[in-house]
């Protein structure tokens, strides 16, 4: 069919449907229109309105970083004041090597007399490297600025003082805070404190080992705040736009008990003993006869908690996280209960036999004998394992049981120092036949050296046993210092006990009319009171104990008349053919008369009188 058309003016034929198609096309169009600027408004709508805050926000990211302030970490100190640990202040010089030729550049091209970005950046290395001095090399200044990083450090950490000059003359280089941890003593002490570095991705200082770890919430204090601007399109800040937002407070200081001279004495002493010894390790232990405080406490290897790398050898603490088998200053236990139980006084005479069978096992006394009539006393003095086990026979399984725990074996002292071993000692509902062979003399059973001088603690303190603490008190930001309340003490015999058993033990380190044997510990002008041990170690190879590695051993306590100090000195395994690989009684000696002099304790009175040991 042929559509019939209209003419134009000019003649031109317009079709029909082409006015209808252009109405239609006009009407979609304005709907189109209309509905863009629906969404236009509505997106409006929520940019201005509901989402204002949010893209403020994102806005002000861009521009803006929030930083935390450190807060100054607290410190350690001794017992007089010096100080062990303590924080100092620092900055890290830093350059955005990138941005800086770019604004220099701009600032040389709109005005020629300001130095290019090359002439600049020497400028700068050479301002830096006479600051500093020797500290830092102006080719690697150089290398620093001229790097096509973003970001880069400059030079080792500075003091503020320092850093400020350098920043003030030419902001283009920024300072970031740091903290470093000092330690004057060095290795003194090392094991206690342990150690705490600079953490990049926390931004302060952080415990890493020791008291420096387990304190570490008390010692940090609570960060501040502070924000800086940011270069747009990067996290960067631009050096000198930090303001700070809410203050640090600082960590508590903290006091300790111990004696950081004393410490250094008896931690090379111990050091150099048990390297003469051929020892695979040692250990020491110095508190306080009636308080319980630790005022040494040492191992023979420690480290420097200042060095940059750490161990692995010497980061432990083994006097108070390795247990270890006492052998014969354990039988301090069986001696208290048979004096608390009225069972023997010292005088009592023992026929003890060179043997003794308990179920299956047969013990013998470290010398070969026949039967001999020893006195109570001298069961001690001369460390007799059979006559040792003949009293704790008489005790009973029970009341032995019962005395182990009340002197603070199997559980730990709570002295609050990191990884603090409990020791062993085997459930009484396990206890077999042959377990009341070995537990009496110090074998089955295990302890730290901290235990060791603990269990003395009580006999020097009339019996009553008060746990260890190594921490005195705290300071806290405000400048208020607080001390740490005294642990409540333990009843674990009467005074009189304590007191009996105390002057038993003078028979240990006498000479005269018989020997004991740690006459070596014997202190002229005092009266002292000890126990030597010495326990055989488990051989792996036979799962047996081994007649050829032992524990060494020694608790003492100076003086005995008027107990002021309890030494716990332990030797692993130290090698045969040397004097010092027998006894740690010599050791003791060195570190009761170091204590008598720094401490000007009193001569005795009177010198001990001779205790018989072995009747005619």
């Amino acid at each position: 069919m042929v559509r019939r058309g209209t003419r134009t003016a000019g003649g031109r034929r317009t079709a029909r449907t082409d006015v209808a198609g252009s109405a239609r096309r006009l009407r979609i169009g304005r709907l189109l229109l209309v509905v863009a600027l629906v969404l236009t408004g509505t997106k409006l709508i929520m940019v201005q309105g509901f989402d204002a805050q949010d893209l403020a926000a994102a806005a002000a990211q861009q521009r803006f970083t929030n930083d935390a302030i450190p807060a100054e970490r607290g410190s350690f100190t001794d017992r007089s004041g010096n100080v062990l640990a303590f924080s100092s202040e620092a900055r890290q010089l830093y350059a955005t090597p990138t941005r800086l030729a770019d604004e220099q550049d701009k600032a040389h091209a709109e005005d020629p007399s300001e130095p290019t970005s090359d002439q600049y950046k020497r400028e700068i290395a050479r301002f830096i490297t006479k600051t500093l001095g020797n500290r830092v090399a102006e080719q690697d200044v150089l290398a620093a600025l001229f790097s096509k990083s973003t970001y880069t450090t400059i030079g080792p950490l500075i003091e503020p003082a320092l850093a400020r000059t350098i920043t003030e003359k030419y902001p283009q280089i920024g300072e970031e805070y740091r903290a470093t941890r000092e330690y004057p003593a060095g290795e003194n002490g090392a094991n206690v404190l342990g150690g705490a570095r600079w953490s990049q991705d926390a931004r302060k200082i952080e415990g890493r080992l020791g008291l420096e770890s387990s304190m570490d919430k008390l010692l940090a204090g609570t960060d501040g705040k502070k924000v800086s601007d940011t270069a747009m399109g990067s996290d960067l800040v631009i050096p000198g736009t930090e303001r700070e937002l809410e203050p640090a407070v600082p960590g508590s200081d903290v006091e300790l008990t111990l004696d950081s001279d004393l410490q250094y004495m008896v931690q090379n002493k111990l050091s150099d003993y048990a390297r003469k010894a051929g020892a695979r390790s040692a250990g020491a232990v110095v508190l306080d006869a009636h308080t319980g405080e630790v005022y040494a406490l040492a191992n023979d290897k420690s480290f420097d908690p200042n060095s940059p790398s750490w161990g692995p050898d010497g980061l432990g603490n083994p006097a108070v996280t390795n247990p270890f088998e006492p052998g014969s200053v354990n039988k301090v236990i069986t001696a208290a209960g048979a004096i608390e139980d009225g069972l023997l006084r010292p005088e009592t005479v023992l026929q003890v036999p060179g043997s003794i069978k308990v179920a299956d096992r047969t013990v013998r006394d470290a010398w070969s004998h026949g039967t001999v009539p020893l006195t109570f006393t001298g069961v001690l003095g001369k460390s007799s394992n059979v006559g040792t086990l003949m009293t704790a026979q008489r005790l009973g399984e029970d009341r032995f049981n019962d005395l182990v725990h009340k002197f603070g074996l199997g559980e730990t002292t709570g002295i609050g120092l990191p990884g603090e071993s409990a020791g062993f000692v085997p459930p009484r509902k396990d206890w077999s036949g042959s377990t009341f062979a070995n537990l009496p003399i110090g074998q089955g059973l295990s302890m730290t050296v901290l235990q060791m001088a603990s269990m003395y603690q009580a006999i020097a303190n009339d019996g009553v046993r008060v746990p260890p603490r190594v921490i005195a008190a705290e300071t806290g930001p405000d400048g208020e210092r607080v001390e740490r309340p005294r642990p409540e003490g333990v009843r674990v015999v009467n005074p009189e006990t304590a007191h009996t058993v105390k002057d038993m033990l003078r028979a240990v380190v006498q000479e005269e009319p018989q020997q004991g044997t740690g006459a070596d510990a014997a202190l002229e002008g005092y009266q002292i009171s000890g126990k030597t041990g010495t326990a055989q170690q488990i051989d792996p190879t036979c799962k047996c104990y081994s007649n050829s590695t032992y524990w060494i051993t020694f608790a003492g306590i100076v003086p005995a008349d008027n107990p002021r100090f309890v030494v716990g000195l332990m030797l692993d395994a130290p090698k045969s053919g040397t004097p010092e690989s027998k006894s740690s009684a010599p050791l003791f000696h060195d570190i009761a008369d170091y204590l008598t002099l720094r401490y000007r304790i009193p001569l005795s009175p009177n010198p001990a009188p001779g205790q018989v040991l072995q009747v005619k």
